[in-house]
């Protein structure tokens, strides 16, 4: 015999405790132009978009004809994504949750979602070059010759700048860094993924001076937060420019880490974590305020963090075309030698930002403090 008390009554609540998601933000920043194309075709579809021609002055003389050029984008689903789980008979009878059926489905889709968003939001590397904010590097001079080769003279180029944006004094445009080959050489291209790669821009004599944006974090405090919301503005403002299609003034967005938030809270000047009534339901998506035109979203599925810096994207949803498919919903299956059911499904999804559709988008390389 046992004294009494020494066996304890227990008590089980029959709710589960249900797994925590941050808000999904994919809806905000993509578009899904040709899902419905590809969810017919198959796991590629090309997208096709004409170069823009020029207008010329007319002077009298016979008329030059520009030929037309296209560029083929493909959007490909490459993420192929599964669920698989058991109930059995016995599982359930000898549980006090007899049925967990509910509480695991909805707890995967908030599963998906989070994959989706971590999905979209490392595509940073996709933005327009000039379109990214940051600390640039101007260290030095250059030279360029019409390959694209680079040539420094007091430079100390890094790896970590492949990929990010060149401009030179004599460029009318923008390029990207293509490789590093050591602190004094590396090579540039053009800003274009769907074609060969190429640069176009000729040679650009010595001692010139040059912008490699954005290289390292830009370090954010209560006194710069709005100037830096506003740089990011006119990165956007000031594509066309650059040959580049205008930005829409409309449904722009900035996806921000809670640091940003936590900045603002710290004191920043001019800005007010106020939802607009219109935007309410946008509260549920994780939308902070409303900023010189951008919907600021926080998100903890950003790349980066706070010590390396964080890889903070703007733009507009024109910016990358998304597709999904459910394949395969749910299918309950008996499980063969046991007791109980078995579920599962079949997901795919993938993303492409076309090249005429890099600059509707930038990037924000910072830390906060």
């Amino acid at each position: 015999m046992s004294a009494r008390a020494t066996t304890l009554a227990q008590a089980f609540s029959n709710r589960l405790l249900k797994e925590m998601y941050d808000l999904s933000v994919i809806d905000a920043i993509v578009n899904r132009d040709y899902e419905g194309e590809i969810n017919k075709v198959g796991s590629k579809l090309n997208m096709l978009n004409i170069d823009r021609i020029t207008e010329k002055d007319y002077t009298g003389a016979n008329l030059t004809a520009d030929s037309l050029t296209e560029n083929n984008a493909v959007l490909t689903i490459e993420k192929q994504k599964s669920f698989y789980w058991q109930e059995l008979t016995i599982d359930n009878w000898k549980s006090y949750i007899k049925d967990p059926h509910s509480t695991v489905v909805e707890q995967k889709a908030q599963e998906r979602l989070k994959n989706m968003d971590v999905y979209a939001l490392g595509f940073y590397g996709d933005v327009g070059a000039g379109n990214r904010v940051g600390t640039d590097y101007t260290t030095g001079t250059v030279e360029v010759d019409s390959s694209g080769n680079v040539t420094g003279s007091g430079t100390t180029f890094t790896s970590a700048m492949v990929g990010r944006g060149f401009k030179a004094s004599g460029h009318t445009k923008w390029y990207r860094v293509k490789t590093y080959s050591s602190p004094t050489a590396i090579v540039i291209e053009d800003d274009l993924d769907d074609v060969s790669s190429t640069y176009t821009g000729g040679a650009i004599s010595a001692l010139s001076t040059y912008i490699i944006e954005a290289v390292t974090a830009k370090a954010i405090t209560t006194a710069n937060i709005l100037s830096t919301v506003a740089d990011c503005k006119q990165k956007l403002d000031e594509v066309e420019l650059y040959g580049e299609n205008a930005v829409p003034d409309t449904n722009r967005w900035m996806i921000v880490p809670s640091n940003f938030e936590n900045t603002v809270l710290s004191g920043a000047t001019g800005i007010s974590l106020h939802v607009p009534e219109v935007y309410t339901e946008l509260v549920k998506k994780g939308m902070l305020t409303e900023l010189l035109g951008f919907k600021i979203f926080r998100s903890n599925r950003l790349t980066g963090d706070n010590t390396n810096g964080w890889r903070i994207l703007f733009g507009h949803s024109n910016w990358m075309t998304f597709a999904e498919k459910l394949l395969e919903a749910d299918i309950e299956e008996e499980i063969i030698g046991n007791f109980g059911s078995a579920f599962k499904d079949l997901f795919v999804y993938g993303g492409k930002v076309a090249d005429a559709r890099r600059h509707q988008a930038g990037e924000l390389f910072a830390t906060f403090s």
